[in-house]
């Protein structure tokens, strides 16, 4: 981590865990679980056809857990669910200018599967790839208010 907050300019580290991914097959089925046995807050679900999943995020303090359901079967997270089954899927870190954070890490070395900041449910967001974060999928989101968030479209 000291690694990462001195190649990159002062203040676009990573800030806090926003939320863990689970890939599920039956976004009901799993609000089921989370939400009527295990007792957390559904914050909200969305149907995010930009990206041919819908997601379900759920509040446990600070932090989120994000479901993801795959509605297209020629997607990665559809492919991901096939091929590994129902589980972990990413872990997001926010920080605060998403992309000065790209621009860093990319200078590092890493392989990016987003070089600039798109659209997410919750947020400005890209992915890292997993080869270079030793084989999991890492999610970064703009702290709200950052600068992605009106080049987005994204309102105040």
């Amino acid at each position: 981590m000291d690694q990462l907050k001195s190649a990159l300019p002062d203040g676009v580290g990573i800030t806090r865990i926003h939320h863990v991914a689970v890939i599920v097959r039956n976004l009901e089925a799993s609000l089921g679980l989370y939400r009527d046995k295990l007792g957390l807050d559904v914050e909200a679900v969305m149907n995010m056809e930009y990206d041919h999943v819908t997601i379900g995020f759920l509040t446990v303090g600070e932090t989120k857990i994000e479901l993801v359901q795959p509605t297209d079967d020629t997607t990665g997270s559809a492919r991901f669910l096939a091929s590994k089954g129902e589980g972990f899927h990413h872990v997001c870190f926010e920080v605060p200018d998403i992309q000065a954070a790209l621009d860093g890490l990319a200078a590092m070395g890493l392989t990016l599967v987003d070089s600039a900041p798109r659209k997410g449910g919750e947020g400005p967001v890209a992915f890292i790839h997993p080869k270079s974060c030793h084989g999991v999928l890492v999610e970064l989101i703009e702290a709200p208010g950052g600068p992605a968030w009106s080049n987005l479209g994204y309102e105040e």
